[in-house]
């Protein structure tokens, strides 16, 4: 799997170059909403497969279903899995679950290999609030056009990195005002994925590790490997903020009961 993110990149490209270089502005899908943060809260996601764990739900995915799982459980927002050639996602599961949880005003995200502005454009039109953007698989002009074009979005971003040479390009992008101030706005958090993206590998060391090289007032999320309350104790003590969880909450049939549970651990240790 050492091509992994790289196949991804081929993938992304491919679905991008099939969409319009613009959408009118009366084309855009829901309302774009806020965090409403805790002390410590997750972002629930919604994915049928995983290339390193395979299928996860036993049954046809009720996407819709298992978002009112998640606001029932307390989620600070919901990440919908959309890349089709490996996750078994779809962007019309994005549109479905922005349309049928508007009226609880929690932030949907867009997850995918996000290459284009025009994939940005496309995740807003399909009622995303944000969208989660890999560092290391972007060069530096991609990368700043994919943030600023979700910015004049009014989007937030989950910048993921899950190694210290993407985490510090990631961090030089805080030297540019442009960015940093969308720190102040919970528009722009860090997240560190405890899977090497290149080789599928999980260390969650890697947790521990990078969060020492983030500025303690930036807002950090801990990204995959996350099953256990021992697992969530250990994130808040390595000072992370959010956690994006899903294939915990997709392999079982209480999603609500083990989100409000680790919500209630998490919220009870720093």
């Amino acid at each position: 799997m050492k091509n992994f993110l790289k196949s991804m990149y081929q993938s992304s490209k491919i679905r991008a170059d099939s969409l319009p270089a613009s959408i009118p502005d009366d084309k855009l899908g829901s309302p774009v909403y806020k965090f409403e943060l805790n002390t410590f809260d997750i972002i629930a996601e919604i994915k049928k497969t995983s290339p390193a764990e395979g299928r996860l739900t036993s049954s046809e995915l009720d996407c819709l279903k298992q978002a009112h799982e998640y606001i029932h459980g307390g989620a600070a927002a919901i990440s919908v899995l959309t890349e089709p050639t490996k996750f078994d996602g779809h962007i019309k599961h994005l549109n479905e679950v922005a349309i049928g949880t508007r009226k609880s005003s929690i932030p949907i995200m867009r997850k995918d290999f996000l290459v284009d502005v025009r994939q940005i454009i496309e995740s807003r039109q399909y009622g995303a609030s944000g969208v989660l953007l890999i560092s290391d698989f972007l060069n530096r002009k991609e990368l700043n056009n994919l943030l600023d074009c979700a910015f004049d979005h009014s989007m937030f971003v989950l910048l993921e990195s899950f190694g210290k040479e993407d985490l510090k390009k990631s961090l030089s992008l805080l030297e540019n005002a442009k960015y940093s101030k969308r720190l102040e706005t919970q528009q722009l958090l860090f997240g560190i994925n405890s899977r090497d993206l290149r080789t599928l590998d999980v260390n969650l060391q890697r947790f521990s590790s990078l969060a020492r090289e983030i500025p303690e007032s930036i807002l950090k999320v801990a990204e995959s490997g996350i099953k256990s309350r021992e697992n969530i104790m250990q994130i808040r003590s390595d000072g992370y903020d959010l956690a994006l969880i899903g294939s915990t909450f997709m392999r079982t049939d209480q999603p609500k009961v083990i989100l409000q549970d680790f919500l209630k651990i998490g919220r009870k240790q720093k």
